[in-house]
């Protein structure tokens, strides 16, 4: 968007949206997992040694399968987009007349009036026709297209971090308290996590803390019944 003369251009937290959204559910992906996996193990009454080396592959897996889970999905909605746009693009050159009518009826179901909405399609086809019908019939707009590379890197780098989180933990504590001292600090993570996504992402802080604290107890408590429920077993 071009700025206006004397005005500082604005920003919008929907221009994030894309990376936003892998950032924060790949650190929230990290430290629950992780937390969660460290404290079913301890449960368990494995050693420390155990218990870490379980939480370290948990971060190179998780990290690895992040990357590969987002670079397939959102590949797949880019192919979406590709074969939308390429379809149009021949629609444009075999039909200008009819996908102008098209335009034109776009800009009348919003509001406009027809010469108005027939003047406004002409120049928009005029100035970037595929791109007004990208944008106006598919909804592809370029701030919310798909990155395949950028989405798989940001949900792998954010899930490394987030569950580098719980296993630096594990690493200080002794092992008389690494279940409940990760999950209490695996909580206080989540909860600061979902308070830096909600500011990024403009969205209400409480309900997005509330949202993963609630998620991340629940993990962490299965995790923990399966681990005792196990061990015990085991033992």
């Amino acid at each position: 968007m071009e700025a206006i003369p004397g005005k500082p251009p604005e920003t919008h937290a929907v221009e994030r949206i894309g990376w936003l959204r892998a950032a924060v559910l790949g650190a929230n992906d990290g430290i629950v997992s992780t937390a969660s996996l460290i404290v079913g193990v301890a449960a368990a009454a494995a050693g420390k040694p155990e218990v870490l080396v379980a939480g370290a592959a948990g971060l190179v897996a998780g990290a690895f399968s992040m990357a590969a889970g987002e670079y397939v999905s959102v590949s797949s909605q880019a192919d979406t987009e590709r074969a939308d746009l390429e379809r149009e693009r021949r629609e444009l050159a075999e039909q200008p007349e009819f996908e102008l009518q098209e335009l034109t009826n776009i800009y009348r179901q919003r509001g406009l009036g027809e010469p108005l909405a027939r003047q406004v399609a002409e120049a928009l086809t005029a100035h970037d026709a595929l791109a007004s019908h990208a944008r106006d019939e598919l909804g592809l707009a370029e701030m919310h297209r798909a990155r395949p590379l950028q989405a798989a890197v940001a949900s792998a780098a954010t899930f490394a971090l987030g569950a580098a989180l719980p296993l630096v933990t594990a690493v200080l504590l002794p092992m008389a308290t690494l279940a409940v001292g990760v999950s209490i600090a695996a909580l206080v993570f989540l909860m600061a996590l979902g308070a830096l996504g909600a500011k990024a992402g403009g969205a209400p802080m409480g309900k997005s803390v509330l949202r993963v604290t609630f998620w991340g107890v629940l993990a962490m408590a299965a995790t923990y019944a399966i681990g005792s429920l196990l061990g015990t077993t085991v033992g």
